[in-house]
């Protein structure tokens, strides 16, 4: 393994085949260039002109170097340092005219640039219901709890578990079980507000991600979303097949109406107590807290005995 540094910028990975030597690169000068004899001792310094600062010579290395780096991280170490390597030479040379960038480099750039970020959205998804992962949720929570963006009108979080799934998986196959999985996805998405966003937590369970709505909103929300999987046709998937959720719903208040600063796990630890008390008053209910109070909402309001939330502390 052997280092390259560009502009200050180091890539490590096999030497191609082509390259027999190391090369080290350690200023603007070619006389920062030198090659090791046989006993690792330098051989000799050469002094070349510095290298000319046009703006375009200067967009031509930053887009061979873009390209390396794109080449690197998808293992390509070989295309990778030829690419390196003419951004060495025009950083180098002695030019009298600024180059010409083809036409064809700018849409190879472009091109690999969305493969890379096609490639990052893929990894933040689940692979079964093209939601995001726990991964993602994670990273997006904190931002939303303890960022200078925190949404004015606070965050919402509604943890939402699939009833009797086991029995489903069990009566109908896994196969069957999957294809509610992805169904339950699309109809807990169907009509979220801007920036809310839907994330697997595990197996059966999802959280919906709501910024920036207040606490009745945020329930009317997770309501809707109860009743859309309540009321779909699931004989379509399977005959005899019925599904439906049950949800906890936490929300935190916006900054100015904290009284300490709010962890995501907090948030999470209170929607899974208040998931506790939909299942246990009778599932397919969405449970929130009205002050200390545990509240089903909906028809389900109606039920005469509610659990308190079983919340449990780190």
């Amino acid at each position: 393994m052997n280092a390259v540094v560009v502009l200050g910028r180091e890539m490590t990975g096999p030497d191609p085949a082509a390259r027999e030597e190391p090369l080290t690169y350690r200023g603007d000068y070619a006389e920062d260039y030198t090659r090791p004899d046989d006993f690792g001792q330098p051989e000799r310094t050469e002094r070349l002109h510095p290298a000319p600062r046009h703006a375009d010579t200067a967009n031509l290395v930053q887009l061979h170097e873009s390209i390396a780096t794109l080449l690197a991280s998808r293992g390509q170490w070989r295309q990778a340092y030829q690419h390196l390597r003419s951004a060495l030479d025009l950083v180098c040379a002695d030019r009298t005219e600024p180059p010409q960038i083809p036409e064809q480099f700018r849409r190879e750039v472009d091109r690999l640039r969305r493969e890379h970020a096609e490639a990052r959205e893929q990894s933040m998804r689940d692979s079964l219901t093209a939601s995001y992962n726990r991964r993602y949720l994670d990273q997006r929570l904190v931002a939303l709890l303890t960022e200078q963006d925190v949404p004015s009108n606070g965050l919402a979080l509604a943890l939402v578990d699939l009833d009797w799934f086991k029995q489903v998986n069990d009566t109908f196959g896994h196969l069957i079980g999957d294809r509610v999985l992805q169904r339950v996805v699309e109809l807990l998405q169907d009509g979220l507000p801007d920036g809310a966003f839907c994330a697997r937590y595990g197996g059966e369970e999802f959280v919906l991600v709501l910024p920036g709505i207040d606490k009745d909103t945020a329930i009317a929300v997770a309501e809707a979303a109860r009743g859309r999987v309540e009321r779909h046709t699931w004989s379509q998937v399977a005959p005899e097949l019925h599904v439906t959720v049950s949800i906890g719903l936490a929300h935190e208040p916006p900054v100015e109406a904290r009284h300490q600063r709010a962890h995501p796990e907090q948030q999470l630890r209170e929607a899974d107590g208040l998931l506790y008390t939909a299942k246990q008053s009778g599932r397919n209910a969405v449970a929130y807290l009205d002050g200390s109070r545990p509240m089903l909402a909906g028809a389900a309001a109606a039920r005469r005995a509610i659990v308190p939330p079983h919340i449990t502390t780190p």
